[in-house]
């Protein structure tokens, strides 16, 4: 990704951030590639972010069609289903998103994310998908893993007032300053499929409780074969049943999955716009530091929850 060196027009544009980060950060951002997938509101602000960061290309796939759903807490599709009939939420969040910076090329591909091949996923630095089921975030990740290069793979998903954020790097290097120097550092990341089959037992009663209450909503979706939030409060008592069927297959107490969360998962089925804002913004924070290679990445689950204010993370790598 480090290419050639800045146009005088790149140099110009992104003079604030280049103080911030420095010219072959700002280089980096610039030939990069970030496939993006389900674009809901908190994946179109995370859109927004990284257009505006100046990275090199941003490919978009959503074929739902454009309809009165899809306007909410999603800004790049202005309120007005007519002007919008036959066209796809991909087309249009690529037409709003070439406003915001013309340097970028935002461009669309169409197809079941699922269903593509290893060889798709090799012409991006980056692969962002939002709002798919486990077994479709499982299978992208594992096709990820399987290209010759290193490929940063997310996870996001946002119910209501609380979301997700799921980070895989793989063996990722990165710099950091320590006192006076800059350190090399490395992590190792765990797939998708080993994060989400972590034993519960051996955890800290201190994680999160959304990553047990995501793991709940997530296997529920895929045996009743919903679309992701799918869900509606009708569901809420075969939701509580599977859950007790997990913990004590996990050999934990009903408590560690408070009854309510579950209620508030599936009975918000609408995002919450300054959730979105948050978890979005989060998002575009930490692909900027991957792509760039500056500053420690998150690792490897990010949790916030409007309800408290808290943002969470939880590494669940040292337990596999």
């Amino acid at each position: 990704m480090d290419g050639d060196e800045l146009t005088e027009q790149e140099t110009a544009l992104y003079d604030r951030q280049i103080r911030v980060w420095g010219a072959g950060a700002q280089r980096r951002l610039s030939k990069s590639h970030v496939l993006v997938s389900g674009i809901k509101g908190t994946v179109a602000e995370f859109c927004k972010n990284i257009v505006l960061a100046g990275v090199g290309s941003v490919t978009l796939l959503d074929d739902r069609l454009v309809t009165t759903e899809v306007f909410n807490a999603n800004f790049l599709i202005l309120p007005d289903e007519n002007a919008y009939v036959g066209k796809t939420v991909a087309e249009i969040c690529c037409d709003s998103l070439k406003d915001f910076n013309p340097m970028v090329h935002v461009s669309i591909e169409k197809g079941d994310l699922s269903t593509l091949g290893v060889d798709f996923f090799e012409k991006f630095d980056v692969v962002v998908i939002g709002y798919s089921s486990r077994a479709t975030k499982k299978a992208v990740n594992e096709k990820c893993r399987n290209l010759a290069k290193r490929v940063a793979f997310y996870t996001v998903d946002c119910r209501g007032s609380c979301g997700e954020i799921f980070v895989d790097l793989q063996n990722y290097k990165y710099t950091k300053k320590k006192l006076d120097e800059t350190v090399e550092c490395k992590l190792t990341f765990p797939s998708f499929e080993e994060a989400v089959s972590v034993p519960w037992k051996p955890m800290p009663r201190r994680t999160a409780k959304l990553y047990f209450a995501m793991r709940v909503i997530e296997l529920f979706e895929e045996t009743e074969g919903r679309k992701p939030g799918e869900c509606s409060l009708s569901d809420l008592p075969r939701v509580l049943k599977l859950k007790k069927e997990l913990c004590e297959g996990n050999s934990v107490s009903e408590n560690h999955i408070p009854d309510i969360l579950l209620e508030r998962l599936v009975s918000n089925n609408t995002e919450f716009p300054p959730a979105c804002a948050i978890i979005g913004g989060i998002l575009g924070q930490e692909v900027i530091k991957v792509i760039s290679g500056k500053g420690e990445p998150l690792k490897n689950f990010f949790y916030f929850d409007a309800e408290d204010g808290k943002g969470v993370i939880e590494d669940l790598s040292h337990k596999l």
